[in-house]
């Protein structure tokens, strides 16, 4: 992962100040909605707006631009405005591979990222990532819900399977992999809670529907300063036992051997792509 995913807001297209204000928010990454965000009567207005605001400068936040699909009338024109424009296209509703290739045929060259929110996708979710066009999945949570006619918990049991096959699948590929949306835009605590779930499943980072939630996601989707030391204390003890010709060493009483190494290094590197950042 070359840059932080913490935080990914949603902005509707439609809403020229709303992407406006997003290139001074403390978001990590931006997706410009044209789909669920946008009212089939501003879609084509939404499509003229967005191309104005990629224009501008947006610092260091990924620009992911979410297409209508194409078995609508408006995909195929979002997928040709948009195959230079942002860092990344989000293809949504993608339930197995060919609808990577319906895309990919329209843009060529700037990286495919997946809606991961049908239950035909999470069965072919490991299909779905080893796309060679697809750089990242994104969890669409109330869809799938809606889909399996699943009802809210707060500790997302129905949401399970399904997140776990995507992030088995992301893994297994390489790919950068965001949580879903949490509904509740005033619920801190809950934000909170989902958030750490998330963050320990193995995300690495959230989707957003407001920004007063993006604080929360930042800092939990960052390493802490208690793993920040943790991690140090790993590396030095691991080298000064090899340095004495030792495979392992101990730290805080339990073993460290090459895996907790590569793992100390992978969240001193997340810290420092977060502090380039500048949030």
């Amino acid at each position: 992962m070359t840059r932080p995913y913490r935080s990914v807001l949603y902005i509707p297209a439609a809403n020229a100040r709303a992407m406006e204000k997003a290139r001074t928010l403390s978001a990590d990454a931006i997706i410009f909605d044209l789909e669920d965000a946008v009212s089939p009567a501003e879609k084509e207005t939404a499509r003229e707006l967005l191309s104005q605001a990629l224009l501008a400068d947006y610092g260091g936040r990924a620009r992911i631009v979410r297409i209508n699909g194409l078995d609508t009338q408006w995909g195929e024109s979002d997928a040709r405005a948009f195959a230079h424009g942002g860092d990344a296209v989000l293809v949504p509703k993608v339930s197995r591979s060919a609808d990577v290739d319906r895309v990919a045929d329209l843009v060529p060259e700037t990286p495919l990222w997946a809606m991961m929110e049908t239950a035909e996708g999470m069965l072919n979710a490991s299909e779905i990532a080893a796309h060679p066009r697809i750089h990242g999945m994104v969890m669409g949570t109330n869809d799938l819900a809606k889909e399996l006619n699943a009802r809210f918990r707060a500790d997302r049991l129905p949401m399970m399977a399904g997140l776990g096959l995507c992030m088995l699948a992301a893994r297994a590929h390489g790919l950068v992999i965001l949580d879903g949306v949490f509904n509740a835009f005033k619920d801190d605590a809950g934000l909170r809670a989902e958030c750490e779930q998330g963050r320990d499943m193995g995300f690495d980072g959230k989707t957003l529907i407001h920004p007063a939630q993006l604080e929360i996601a930042n800092r939990v989707f960052a390493p802490s300063e208690d793993e920040l030391d943790l991690a140090r204390r790993q590396i030095a003890a691991f080298d000064e036992a090899k340095g004495q010709g030792r495979g392992v060493a101990v730290v805080d009483g339990r073993i460290v051997e090459n895996l907790h190494v590569a793992t100390a290094r992978d969240t001193i590197a997340r810290a420092e792509a977060i502090a380039r950042l500048g949030a």
